[in-house]
């Protein structure tokens, strides 16, 4: 295993746990169901992107 690749799976690593963060702080919210499920879909699929885009303009946790 080289140190690219390792680097490469640590950076899917901190993408996949801020993920999760933003999909737990989505569902804790008060925004209306339709609107967490857009943000989850959108979360889902575009990972880093869906991410930044919540961490900008995205409902807060309660």
């Amino acid at each position: 295993m080289n140190m690219e690749f390792s680097g490469m799976g640590l950076w899917g690593f901190l993408i996949l746990i801020a993920d999760i963060w933003a999909i737990v702080s989505t569902l804790q919210s008060n925004i209306s169901t339709g609107r967490k499920v857009i943000w989850i879909v959108l979360i889902l699929f575009l990972p880093l992107l869906g991410f930044l885009l919540w961490l900008l303009v995205g409902p807060r946790g309660r």
